[in-house]
């Protein structure tokens, strides 16, 4: 029996210990058969993770050539997208994009011109664009953009938007130094001594050729010249406050006289003939080439227009300056609302709130230090290099090839985003740099921005080309101080009343 018993306890142990073994088998299948499936889980999820996102952009573009895909790539390897940009020639970019958005065939972002926005409002209201105001602060850097600013772009007080900072004031005159020099001619501080320069530089033989071969403004098709003239004279900046209303510019005596200014200026030869037809390209020909001795625009231009001059003239000499007071004793000079031009988000294009944040996630990288260096100077050590702080571009032929034409993407300003300044070891262009600082100190808002007119969301294609048009033809011989005036008369009938009534309330 002891024997017996013996063997079936034995035999017992075995069978318990065989169970056992099989349990634990069982569990470490189990466990490396849900080890396996988490492994597997996670690799899918971060194959998903890592899967480039596909953004499509819209930006206008400033240079003859499309770029190389050089920046593309980086961008797409630093923000993990497949960027497919369509590069539109910024001449008919605005038709582009009017073509797009009734085709409903808008990339997930596209750029959009102050002007152009104005006409975008309804839709907007309409609920055909992502208001983005709520989610800037999910995003370290896009919550950093400045509040003035964004407040100038927003529609009812609600945020659409990303804007590309631009200082406030760029405008001033690019002359001939040399030229100047030569005929005994002071800086012009007045509109006065700026007139005399112009006539100076065309009937003094300023080049000492012994030939009447030369003027003294170029100018172009677009009034922008004309504007800033109009400031000095005491205009407002498009729109202003006379007996206690809002009332256009073009309403103002001073718009009147800066009319009459230009009319001279034409019919003394003092400036080129043809400037109503006259694109940018060839204002800034007559000032490399030697015809002309003043521009008015950007002074920073002076940096372009004197690579190439001193191809054609080594000792062309260019300075800039922007302080000229009006008749009335003060400088004043035009803002922007403190951006060039803004990035747009439609929800024909974006399907919802997870694909709006990841096309926001790329452009809170152009608002980092090193994605805002990354498209506005290129790569470091190949395409700029830091001297003083400053950003030195190293070819300049490269950098227009490879870097120039992102510039439309910049998201903020060098405040916000922390990117390098211009560095010049040219003199007149590190002064301009310099000018656009003091402007801030004189500058003239357009107490319109903000506000909103349903008729001229509609009509300012028309209202605005009736008095372009007037104007040039007053500048022109072509109609008189009352011609002009009947101009304003068909403004007012065309819905410029209506314009007016719209602002003021």
């Amino acid at each position: 029996m002891k024997k017996y018993l013996v063997i079936l306890v034995v035999s017992f142990i075995c069978v318990f210990l065989a169970a056992c073994s099989e349990d634990t088998s069982t569990s470490n299948q189990q466990e490396k058969t849900d080890d396996t499936t988490t492994e597997t889980n996670n690799a899918n999820e971060q194959e998903k993770d890592e899967t480039p996102f596909e953004l499509s952009i819209m930006l206008n573009l400033h240079t003859p050539e499309i770029p190389q895909d050089k920046l593309e790539l980086l961008l797409e390897e630093k923000t993990n997208t497949n960027l497919e940009i369509q590069w539109v020639p910024d001449s008919n970019y605005g038709e582009r994009v009017n073509t797009a958005f009734s085709t409903n065939t808008l990339p997930h972002a596209f750029l959009v011109k102050t002007d152009q926005f104005i006409q975008f409002k309804d839709a907007v209201r309409d609920g055909q664009f992502w208001e983005i105001g709520p989610y800037l602060s999910e995003f370290e850097n896009l919550k950093k953009l400045r509040e003035s600013t964004l407040k100038n772009s927003e529609v009812d007080g609600k945020l659409y938007s990303l804007y590309m900072g631009r200082p406030l004031s760029r405008g001033g005159i690019i002359y001939r130094k040399d030229w100047a020099d030569n005929l005994g001619l002071e800086t012009p501080t007045t509109t006065d001594e700026f007139y005399e320069m112009l006539r100076a530089f065309t009937e003094d033989d300023p080049d000492g050729n012994g030939q009447n071969d030369t003027i003294g403004l170029t100018d172009r098709g677009n009034l922008g010249t004309f504007n800033t003239v109009s400031t000095w004279f005491g205009a407002p900046n498009r729109w202003g406050e006379l007996d206690g209303q809002l009332l256009p510019d073009f309403m103002f005596s001073a718009y009147k006289e800066t009319l009459e200014f230009f009319r001279d200026l034409h019919s003394n030869g003092y400036m080129n003939k043809d400037a109503p037809v006259t694109s940018k390209t060839d204002q800034q020909e007559m000032m490399k080439n030697g015809t002309a001795g003043a521009y008015i625009g950007s002074m920073q231009d002076v940096h372009g227009i004197n690579n190439d001059a001193v191809n054609i003239n080594p000792d062309v000499v260019f300075d800039v300056h922007n302080y000229i007071e009006g008749p009335n004793g003060e400088y004043q000079t035009r803002s922007i609302p403190g951006y060039g031009s803004l990035i747009m988000f439609p929800k024909q294009a974006i399907a919802d709130e997870a694909e709006l944040r990841k096309v926001l996630e790329f452009f809170d990288y152009l608002m980092t230090p090193e994605g805002a260096n990354l498209i506005i100077w290129g790569v470091e050590g190949e395409h700029y290099e830091v001297v003083d702080g400053k950003a030195k571009i190293l070819d300049q032929d490269k950098f227009d090839t490879e870097i120039k034409p992102y510039t439309p993407f910049e998201i903020g300003e060098p405040l916000t985003n922390g990117r390098y300044e211009a560095f010049h070891d040219y003199e007149p262009a590190e002064k301009a740099n310099e000018l656009y600082k003091d402007n801030d100190n004189y500058v003239v808002d357009d107490p319109t921005v903000g506000l909103d007119s349903e008729t001229y969301s509609q009509n300012a294609g028309t209202l605005d080309q009736i008095i372009t048009d007037a104007t040039y033809q007053f500048i022109l011989g072509e109609i008189e101080m009352n011609g002009f005036d009947e101009a304003i008369e068909k403004w007012k009938n065309a819905g410029g009343n209506k314009v007016i009534e719209e602002y003021n309330q």
